[in-house]
């Protein structure tokens, strides 16, 4: 197993950005975490060709939270590629699938309520971004502690960028995949997003039990591969 690091490339507000999913590669199976933005399947296929996998072998697609830059094209690899599996934890399963309303659309609308006039614009396109995400069906919740993928990748809850986020676990590679319960700012991990954060506390807490893991690599979403 070996985790690959898939750096996106985009213009954001005029600017050059990334983000870095993560393709865990296992014998013939891959498995993505996280999806990027609305129509960012072909930037991730085209980044997983030039590694020189086939996106056939696609097996699984991991979420790590409710987000629109980490579930944004997920609509599109389900259509694309209907056998995929599709995991999440339990919550935020419930807000992938429109079960339930999701926590970041509920917070966006609270601020926006608040805004100062200058900001009101970007919060109206960020309310009318979350509400026009498409649902899609998780076909398999993931626990805190559970083992998944052969056994070699443990789910470890780090509540608080949202209640149901989760980061992966790999203790053969010395590599934890942290979603944005940890991002790379220079040579540090700090949360992503503090003002974003649904419980500030819990994501303070949540970056400390990932720190305590010691491991060699955080891939992290924001700021890509933290090697210690």
């Amino acid at each position: 197993m070996k985790i690959i690091e898939l750096p996106i490339e985009f213009e954001y507000n005029g600017q050059p950005n990334f983000i870095y999913p993560s393709l865990i590669v296992s014998e013939n199976e891959l498995t993505l975490v996280d999806t990027g933005y609305p129509g960012f399947l072909p930037l991730i296929e085209k980044e997983i060709a030039a590694h020189g996998y086939d996106m056939m072998n696609l097996k699984n697609i991991l979420i790590t939270h409710y987000d629109d830059d980490h579930i944004g094209s997920l609509y599109d690899f389900k259509a694309k590629y209907p056998t995929v599996t599709i995991m999440a934890s339990g919550v935020e399963a419930e807000c992938i699938s429109g079960k339930v309303k999701p926590e970041r659309l509920a917070q966006a609308e609270a601020m926006l309520e608040h805004m100062p006039e200058e900001q009101q614009d970007f919060g109206h396109w960020f309310v009318q971004q979350l509400k026009s995400l498409q649902h899609v069906s998780v076909d398999q919740t993931v626990h805190d502690g559970e083992w998944i993928l052969n056994q070699q990748c443990k789910v470890i809850a780090t509540p608080g960028h949202t209640s149901g986020h989760i980061s992966l676990y790999f203790p053969e590679l010395s590599s934890v995949i942290t979603g944005d319960a940890a991002v790379r700012d220079g040579d540090e991990l700090i949360i992503a997003n503090p003002d974003f954060c649904l419980d500030r506390e819990r994501a303070d807490q949540s970056l400390i039990v990932l720190q305590n893991l010691q491991v060699k690599s955080y891939y992290c979403y924001h700021g890509g591969c933290q090697t210690l």
